[in-house]
């Protein structure tokens, strides 16, 4: 149990003597008029006004008889003054024992200061919850990043720019939705529990369901059902998506995700870019208001349209190689010292030189497409072309933002390839099932489509100039505390 040190005794003191004396410390509603960047916004000073703000006191400055704190709501921070003369004279003392940290309701009429600040004159509060624990000393904040993410609620409270991230990331969302809705895409949900894990392959979180007696998995994407939808009638369908993977943990890679996925029927992965690119666009206009990014040390232009480059070329780019020279593909990993696994297919081992070789050169925009068949058992394999399949992925930054396909929607080979796809990966814990009813859904006959997955949190990384996805995740998955 952690132990209580001198500070939070001190305010466990002033908590007793509040309480003592039958006041509450923990007030009820209260009723607020304006935000704090209402207020500021809207201030005249030909028309003074009166106003109830709430929120947490952030400075606070004791001057004899006069006292200024900063009250800080979800809007801004904006000061408060008041005098002995302008409240009762217990209520001004009680008011002097407010710590750091208190969240207090005020009344009061609004002026400027000599120095021009726009402040509330106060004339009525209320402590509407005491602090127990002091926040992080003012001028060095909440700097631990393990502390930061495992306290996200005083990193929001002591760091404005990680407020900034986060409420990004919900208008980037709000504008995803906007984007689809205009379309005409109709917003579903998707079971998170399945009794077979597809449309992605990956290692999945198992549970147990006591009623049924069965055991369940955590989706690791909402792709097969999204499609069994298309088979239905619903012929635009998206989710924004909570997905599980029960894998590494990396400034990439977090077990809990969010994605976006959409289809669209009669379409393919042509139309799929057109439409990344649409809503990415759309998104940076939006929210940033502007088409061109920085990301860390790179400029990323979005004018549209986006380069597009296919697999194989790209490896011979960025690695440097011929591959219609380079025929044993373990010998050409070994020669790049890339690493994998013994008894991988050739097209697995190029997709690992691909992640090595490749991926932190494509700053981008950048479409890369035309993947080897054998790595796409969702995907219609590309005319004329019977080794390569019509899916391509996004590449902002050096990472991997979305992935889309033409959807294979032959029930016959969709179920060969679902066999072979058993046989070509061999990863312990993989579950090794076949979706026989997706098979059966498609034998009802699904229309044409194309199907597009884009990484929210990654996205959200990129627009808001992040390096770590647990700096865009609210409440990253974390190792317990050792008193937990």
């Amino acid at each position: 149990m952690e132990e209580i040190n001198d500070l939070m005794k001190v305010r466990r003191e002033k908590l007793s003597s509040i309480e003592a004396k039958g006041q509450n410390a923990y007030g009820k509603k209260f009723e607020v008029s304006s935000t704090i960047e209402d207020v500021k916004s809207t201030y005249n000073a030909d028309t003074p006004i009166t106003v109830c703000v709430a929120g947490r006191v952030m400075t606070w400055r004791g001057h004899g008889k006069a006292l200024f704190f900063d009250i800080k709501d979800g809007t801004g921070t904006m000061q408060v003054y008041t005098k002995l003369n302008d409240l009762e004279p217990e209520s001004f003392e009680a008011l002097k024992e407010t710590d750091i940290g208190d969240i207090l309701g005020v009344k009061g009429e609004v002026f400027k200061t000599r120095t021009g600040e726009i402040t509330i004159k106060l004339s009525q509060y209320t402590l509407l919850a005491k602090s127990l624990r002091p926040l992080p000393e003012k001028w060095h904040g909440l700097t631990d990043v393990e502390t930061r993410y495992r306290q996200r609620y005083v990193d929001l409270i002591v760091n404005p720019e990680v407020m900034d991230v986060f409420k990004k990331r919900s208008r980037i969302i709000k504008e995803i939705r906007s984007i689809l809705d205009k379309k005409g895409y109709l917003e579903v949900e998707t079971p998170m529990m399945q009794s077979i894990p597809g449309g992605a392959i990956a290692r999945p979180f198992k549970t147990h369901h006591n009623a049924l007696g069965i055991d369940l998995y955590l989706r690791i994407a909402p792709e097969l059902f999204l499609k069994r939808l298309l088979v239905g009638g619903m012929e635009k369908v998206y989710e924004i998506n909570r997905s599980f993977r029960n894998e590494g943990i990396s400034p990439r890679h977090n077990p809990e995700f969010t994605m976006l996925e959409a289809y669209a029927a009669y379409a393919d992965y042509q139309d799929m870019m057109d439409l990344t690119e649409e809503i990415i666009c759309g998104v940076a206009k939006s929210v940033l208001d502007t088409q061109c990014l920085k990301y860390q040390n790179a400029s990323l232009d979005l004018k549209r349209p986006w380069e597009r480059l296919g697999f194989h070329e790209a490896i011979e780019k960025y690695a440097d190689v011929k591959l219609d020279q380079e025929k044993d593909v373990p010998a050409l990993a070994k020669k790049l010292e890339v690493k994998f696994d013994p008894g991988m297919i050739d097209d697995a081992i190029l997709l690992e030189i691909f992640d090595e070789k490749v991926e932190p050169n494509l700053v981008g925009p950048v479409f890369i497409v035309d993947y080897p068949a054998r790595l796409c058992p969702l995907t219609k394999i590309k005319e004329g072309h019977p080794d390569i399949a019509e899916r391509f992925e996004l590449y902002l930054g050096g990472q991997e933002v979305a992935n889309a396909y033409s959807e294979l929607n032959h029930p016959i080979i969709q179920r060969d390839k679902f066999e072979k796809q058993i046989e070509d990966h061999i990863n312990e814990g993989e579950v090794k099932s076949i979706d026989y009813d997706y098979i059966r859904a498609l034998e009802y006959g699904m229309p044409p489509a194309g199907g597009l997955g884009i990484g929210i949190d990654r996205l959200v990384m990129i627009l808001t100039n992040m390096t770590n996805i647990r700096d865009v995740i609210l409440f990253p998955q974390m190792k317990p505390e050792p008193n937990e």
